[in-house]
């Protein structure tokens, strides 16, 4: 089959195409012949060597949707067949086929795509995550940034969903009119001056009760000052480079709620990441919940996929089509 394959850490050129031995699935595992693969941030700051290091040569993918071809021992056969979705740990999704935990898949519904399906993987699960540990209310407003994001497009609709007033950030009209048409109340550019001023007012003067903040840098700075007293700040991403840094007078100053959200401290117990997925698989089969399929690459087009992202030059998901 062919995978994508980093043998050093270095820039999107790293990775190239290779043809490899087919995976096999062991006990309590099963093999899919891969439709479409999730392509997450994190996955190119491993592939520069700035984030958690793994053993080398790798292919890189968590995300996958596709259809299973193969089951190991454990497994019901009748699983053969059938389009599933699901995440393979930490790598090994860069590929033609690819073997799944049966304890992580998904089977999809008629009504769900393979393609959606592999979009609602990893950012479903950091949105529906996000949503639940603000604590966000029906009769709260809340500050979405890089609305038009992968993760960020989700957060839109599912803070929807839980009938918040939205107010989604983005740079530039094109991102904007995508944030609209999700179903934000108010769309608002942070690459403009006075962005802040423009949000508080679209939350009636009063500031926002929550702020999602994947950005992190001068912007998330900011976005601070979009919050009434008392409010939420929740960061799960540094996509500037940088976080957000709150001097702690301010956050007492004005009753502040910091909350982080990744890495060794997830806020969410790992144990109920399947049946967060489950749940935004579940809105997106009845029509609540879409995911933006931005940029569709061929996996000989990795390193085009890892450049666009990391340059912040998408929209919704970034896919691979094997």
């Amino acid at each position: 089959m062919r995978a994508v394959r980093v043998a050093e850490f270095g820039p999107p050129e790293v990775m190239r195409v290779e043809h490899v031995a087919d995976p096999e699935p062991g006990y309590g595992e099963v093999l899919v012949d891969v439709a479409a693969a999730g392509v997450q941030f994190v996955e190119t700051l491993v592939r520069a060597g700035k984030s958690a290091a793994v053993p080398r040569p790798y292919t890189p993918g968590r995300d996958v949707a596709g259809v299973v071809c193969m089951v190991g021992d454990g497994v019901d056969p009748g699983l053969i067949g059938k389009r599933v979705s699901g995440q393979t740990g930490n790598a090994g999704g860069y590929a033609e086929r690819a073997v799944l935990s049966r304890r992580a898949l998904h089977v999809l519904p008629d009504s769900v795509s393979t393609e959606d399906a592999a979009g609602l993987l990893g950012q479903g699960l950091t949105a529906a995550a996000l949503i639940e540990i603000s604590r966000l209310r029906e009769d709260e407003t809340v500050l979405v940034e890089a609305a038009a994001g992968g993760v960020g497009s989700l957060l839109v609709q599912l803070a929807k969903v839980a009938r918040a007033t939205v107010i989604g950030a983005a740079r530039g009209e094109h991102k904007l009119e995508l944030v609209r048409k999700l179903g934000a109340d108010h769309a608002v550019d942070y690459g403009r001056p006075g962005w802040v001023e423009e949000v508080r007012s679209a939350a009636g003067g009063r500031g926002v009760n929550v702020v999602l903040d994947s950005v992190g840098g001068e912007i998330g700075r900011q976005a601070v000052d979009t919050l009434a007293p008392g409010g939420r700040f929740v960061i799960y991403g540094v996509a500037s480079g940088t976080g957000t840094e709150i001097p702690g007078g301010l956050a007492y100053g004005r009753g502040l709620t910091v909350i982080g959200f990744g890495g060794a401290n997830p806020g969410v117990d790992p144990k109920r990441f399947h049946a967060l997925q489950a749940g935004v698989l579940a809105e997106a089969a009845i029509g609540r919940v879409t995911p933006v399929i931005g940029h569709r690459f061929p996996l000989e087009m990795a390193s085009a996929a890892h450049t666009a992202l990391a340059g912040r030059d998408t929209v919704g998901k970034v896919l691979l089509i094997p």
